[in-house]
């Protein structure tokens, strides 16, 4: 039979931590944090980015140092000098399960449940016996993917399910450690609405049949809504409320800023982008086929505000890489109007160059460089899209014997994520120095006058080009993001859920910035997001995708309205009203 726990109180006393960094700055994580947990209760912690949230988590599984304070978990107390031995009966009371946390292994879904268990009681799951394990382990393993509705997928192949059944696989993994408490940071952010709501029900489930006591770190209020029984807010590494969930909630969005006006969803320019015909298949050794976009069909006009939406899935972020020209259809046409003519974004040229100078495209991945100041990587930045780039790129090539053609698929590597980027060059044998021969940095002494209309339009001192981005706040950073990709003023920009893990506040911000950029500068954005209430309040027009497959498209506010009903989203249900 599946386990249920001993019932034990949580509390925490005092609870601080400070870290240091390399060149000895002291940042204060966590001061005097105190608070006691039910046990069964599902506990929430909400608040900014920043605010020591995971910290505090990371301290509670017994992976984190402190430096003052207590935790007491029934009869086990562990202060900030107890033996190390202490830190192991924490892990042992407690498992951990993390946002993007997918180690898996490459077999079916029900042998990573059993995997888990040898494990734990055997020693290491790697030598899993499963001639054996199969008829010790076979009926709770099934047990516990039935309770975060895994069982019909016992037998998947772990590495092609979704996103969202890899993270249920995860939780089912943590559990066959049976664990007293479940701590879980961020279990459900970067997912979409329906991938979402099959999550959240998975953690309510384990606590009502198992009476685990989980510990839940999200900035996402609907997610608080749906599951915590009360809810702690925490600001600056201190606990500036606790109590009924709605009331917290209430008080932690008290500070968002006041939504400013959009574009109208009609005033808006021709049209800019057509998508005609596009198709393109893809499979995976093991599973078949997974996903089929065809005859994808729709026109984008200049200055609108686009917005992708659909399942986790659907088709969206390989729609936009292609829609930008990084990777290629097997079918069909996107072209971009430069001066009056049609240029087709998938035929290597100089034309296609000059389209992608005026284009941004902001990854999920995307982020500042650690060490390097704003104004360091705006000069770079500016290297690769200034109006001079492509003729003085054209220059160096023929010195280097470098094609046209060449040239521009060496400039396409530029508008991907830098792990992407290098890959692509090693495959043909090329140094990254080779972007750097073509495309060197812009003189940091004009990179103030590029910068200062898009820092003024995103609220951000011009004092941050001199700062590296451990020295800025979690709002300043994503402006600061922001600004990067924006300093060239791109006609167009690709936004691929960059901000999915951002909390309400700074999400607002981020919104009446990005609304200040398109009237400003006659932006056009397309973007993907998998938070329906920052595409109502951005978008002037939304496409709903499902299966590859263009099923939609018009009225944003009706659009999200109906992903939500298809979604049964019901944790969203007070937010949609």
């Amino acid at each position: 039979m599946i386990f249920r726990v001993i019932k034990k109180m949580i509390t925490v006393k005092n609870l601080s931590k400070t870290f240091q960094t390399e060149d000895g700055v002291q940042i204060p994580a966590l001061t005097d944090v105190s608070f006691q947990v039910v046990p069964g209760e599902i506990v929430g912690i909400i608040g900014t980015s920043g605010s020591g949230k995971s910290t505090l988590l990371r301290i509670i599984r017994g992976v984190e140092s402190f430096d003052e304070g207590e935790i007491t978990i029934g009869d086990l107390t562990v202060k900030h000098d107890s033996p190390a031995y202490y830190s192991r009966k924490l892990r042992e009371a407690t498992a951990i399960h993390l946002q993007r946390s997918f180690g898996l292994w490459p077999e079916s879904t029900v042998q990573n449940v059993v995997r888990k268990l040898y494990g734990v009681k055997y020693g290491d799951e790697g030598l899993t016996d499963f001639e054996h394990a199969n008829d010790e382990f076979m009926e709770e393993a099934m047990e516990l993917l039935h309770l975060v509705g895994l069982g019909d997928k016992a037998e998947h192949f772990a590495p092609v399910l979704s996103g969202g059944e890899k993270q249920r696989l995860i939780m089912a993994r943590q559990l066959a450690k049976k664990p007293e408490i479940l701590l879980l940071d961020e279990p459900a952010t970067m997912s979409c609405p329906k991938t979402k709501q099959e999550i959240l029900d998975a953690i309510k489930n384990i606590n009502q049949e198992l009476g685990i006591t989980v510990l839940l770190v999200s900035h996402l209020p609907e997610v608080h809504r749906y599951l915590s029984h009360k809810l702690i807010l925490m600001e600056n590494g201190h606990v500036k409320d606790e109590g009924k969930t709605d009331e917290v909630i209430n008080k932690f969005l008290s500070g968002m800023d006041e939504e400013i006006s959009g574009r109208d969803s009609q005033d808006v320019g021709s049209t800019l982008i057509r998508v005609e015909n596009l198709a393109r298949r893809f499979y995976l050794l093991k599973g078949g086929h997974v996903l089929s976009l065809e005859d994808v069909d729709f026109e984008v006009k200049e200055g609108e505000i686009l917005s992708l939406i659909g399942p986790s899935g659907a088709g969206k972020t390989v729609l936009m890489r292609m829609m930008a020209g990084l990777d290629q259809p097997d079918r069909g046409k996107v072209s971009y109007k430069l001066d009056g003519n049609w240029v087709d974004m998938h035929q290597p040229g100089i034309e296609r160059m000059t389209i992608r100078r005026q284009m941004g495209f902001m990854h999920q991945e995307f982020s500042l460089t650690h060490h390097a100041t704003i104004r360091d990587q705006i000069a770079h930045r500016l290297g690769v899209k200034n109006e001079m780039v492509v003729g003085a790129a054209k220059k160096k090539a023929e010195e280097l014997g470098i094609s046209d053609q060449v040239l521009d698929i060496l400039y396409q590597l530029t508008d991907l994520p830098e792990n992407e980027a290098k890959y692509r060059l090693e495959k043909i044998g090329l140094s990254p120095d080779v972007l750097d021969e073509l495309f060197p940095s812009f003189p940091e002494k004009a990179v103030r006058r590029y910068a200062k209309p898009i820092f003024e339009a995103l609220d951000l001192p011009l004092e941050i080009l001199d700062r590296r981005s451990y020295e800025l706040s979690g709002g300043q950073k994503v402006r600061a993001t922001i600004a990067l990709v924006l300093a060239t003023q791109p006609r167009i920009l690709y936004l691929d859920e960059p901000f999915g893990d951002l909390d309400p506040l700074t999400l607002r911000t981020v919104s009446n910035s990005l609304k200040r950029i398109n009237q400003e500068f006659n932006t056009t954005f397309i973007m993907v997001s998998h938070h329906v209430d920052f595409i109502q309040e951005l978008a002037t027009r939304a496409i709903m995708m499902e299966d590859g497959r263009l099923v939609d498209q018009g009225d944003t506010r009706t659009l999200c309205e109906e992903f939500i009903d298809r979604c049964h989203a019901k944790y969203l249900e007070k937010e949609a009203v």
